[in-house]
């Protein structure tokens, strides 16, 4: 434990300058994965189509390791931050297109339809309607996704990427405690990125709408987002 405390204090600044880089790799895919998998899950919610496109696309990325995808991206690009950023996008996309998809196909039609026949427009409804009650869902998406990412983020020290990573890897420069203190740093990370992401998605929830705590959590690799969608969505019927 002291030999922990040591190496914190000794090198506080090179923690610190590998975590600023590892939030960047992260923010840098998690931008884009929001850019490709909100506005197509919102869409698709809204029309109540492309079931089948939303979820399978989510399958498919969901079943690409990460590893894999680097390796392949290595032959494409060489070693370079866009082999991680690749690898990061495809993981982030499964839980924010699905649960976008979710969340807006899931508002209760009773409230569309009344909005509809006070004579407001789709992007009205949407607007006003859809979204306000899907946000819950769709930020419990991205919180799911921030952390995947964040936690996975060290990979990117294989492409030569940086961040954390850089440590965790190269047990012969910073020995076993600097490989333990840069995990641990992960570990920190991924729980505060956890914790305002909860605190975001709990500000954009209409008042009455919070959802219950059990179905607010990260949902386990492996688990079928859309399930967790669908039935946090009947929890907020009732």
């Amino acid at each position: 434990m002291s030999d922990l405390l040591q190496f914190f204090a000794d090198n506080a600044g090179l923690l610190l300058s590998k975590t600023l880089a590892h939030l960047g790799i992260a923010a840098i895919a998690m931008l884009i994965a929001l850019g490709l998998a909100l506005p197509l899950g919102v869409f698709l919610g809204h029309r109540h189509s492309g079931a089948f496109l939303a979820i399978n696309i989510s399958n498919v990325f969901r079943a690409l390791p990460s590893l894999a995808l680097i390796a392949i991206s290595l032959a494409l690009f060489g070693l370079s931050l866009l082999n991680v950023e690749v690898a990061l996008v495809a993981l982030a996309v499964p839980p924010i297109l699905t649960n976008a998809y979710t969340a807006v196909d899931g508002v209760d039609p009773d409230a569309v339809e009344a909005a509809r026949g006070m004579g407001m427009t789709e992007r009205q409804i949407l607007s006003g309607v859809e979204l306000p009650l899907a946000w819950p869902l769709i930020f419990a998406g991205i919180r799911t996704a921030a952390v995947y990412v964040v936690a996975t983020a060290p990979l990117a020290a294989i492409a030569g990427g940086g961040g954390l990573g850089d440590i965790i890897l190269n047990q012969p420069t910073y020995r076993l405690v600097g490989v333990i203190a840069a995990t641990i740093v992960v570990v920190v990370l991924a729980f505060a990125v956890d914790a305002l992401f909860a605190l975001a998605q709990r500000a954009v929830t209409p008042r009455g709408l919070h959802l219950p705590r059990e179905l607010t959590t990260i949902v386990p690799a492996g688990t079928d987002t859309a399930v967790v969608a669908e039935t946090a969505t009947t929890v907020e019927r009732v």
